[in-house]
């Protein structure tokens, strides 16, 4: 029975450790917030930890799943930290969306004990977490990825090799990034267009059955913009952190990206105006607010506020 710890239930971790709450499967769980964990434990075949070190005793596998790869970090060192009890040929499978940097200072302690790492960011957001869809980037080593793979496979339907540590966590922040330039850019080509004097249902209509489509137009924006539902799945802050990652990779490997460095500098923006708590398709009320239109009709000044 393969034993494995869980750390982190946030709105990805929870649903995704609900896959691993199986009866083939030891499942123990932590979380910083404890009473998460108790919670978790208390409706599925689970057991809640009160530290890290507890939940990583005698496991096989241990995932994390955090908000950035500094919480993970944070999470080694010290008698309650992961080092203090992981045993060699574990395997630590680190689900954040991190950067590479702070993987490879993450891998190299565990290395050094004998430890397997793989940096295994994830896409699909939290319906890919609940129906066990997720896409999953891994950096690591291919033996290593083989020894879990079927404790990913409960939550990830494709698992794609990225290379070295590091490189998944690259290829996601890129990803989002994309997500981010495809959000902004939208955003202002409705409300240009909007001035115009064409409806966004109009302008969707036709960029989705051409060649500007993307998952932005086809979805996010006639489900969450043009409603004005703007569901809160994924945190703007998150995705100002990633698009943050990518244009750091792009200075690190000496490219020129004005595209991504602009798209950094505007979601800094947008997450500083409008707060932690705000969803990541917000960033469409900063773009309506600069250019005086709503995107579907209305007061583009109320709107950018509430």
């Amino acid at each position: 029975m393969p034993r494995v710890a869980f750390l982190g239930l946030g709105a990805i971790g929870t649903p995704m450790a609900r896959h691993l709450a199986r009866p083939d499967f030891d499942l123990a769980v932590w979380n910083r917030t404890a009473a998460r964990a108790e919670a978790f434990a208390a409706a599925h075949d689970a057991r809640a930890v009160t530290t890290p070190a507890e939940a990583a005793r005698d496991r096989d596998v241990v995932v994390t799943c955090l908000p950035v790869s500094r919480d993970v970090e944070s999470l080694l060192a010290g008698p309650d930290g992961l080092l203090a009890t992981m045993p060699a040929g574990a395997v630590l499978v680190d689900c954040t969306s991190g950067d590479a940097a702070t993987s490879r200072r993450i891998a190299a302690p565990l290395a050094e004990r004998g430890i397997g790492f793989l940096d295994a960011p994830v896409s699909g957001g939290v319906s890919g977490a609940e129906q066990g869809t997720l896409t999953v980037m891994i950096g690591g080593d291919e033996a290593t990825l083989a020894r879990v793979r079927p404790v990913i496979e409960c939550f990830g339907k494709k698992i794609v090799h990225c290379g070295a540590v590091g490189a998944g966590d690259a290829l996601k922040a890129v990803n989002n990034a994309l997500l981010a330039m495809h959000i902004w850019g939208t955003a202002e080509g409705l409300v240009a267009l909007e001035k115009a004097g064409v409806k966004a249902e109009v302008a969707l209509d036709v960029i989705n059955t051409s060649s500007g489509r993307s998952n932005a137009s086809m979805n996010l924006f006639p489900e969450r913009v043009v409603t004005r539902a703007f569901p809160r799945t994924f945190r703007l802050a998150l995705l100002d952190k990633d698009v943050g990652i990518a244009a750091e990779l792009a200075r690190e490997q000496r490219i020129t990206a004005p595209l991504l460095q602009l798209t950094s500098e505007l979601f800094r923006m947008a997450h500083h105006e409008l707060g932690e708590e705000a969803d990541h398709v917000e960033a469409a009320r900063v773009v309506e607010r600069l250019g005086g239109a709503i995107i579907g009709g209305g007061d583009a000044a109320g709107s950018a506020s509430t």
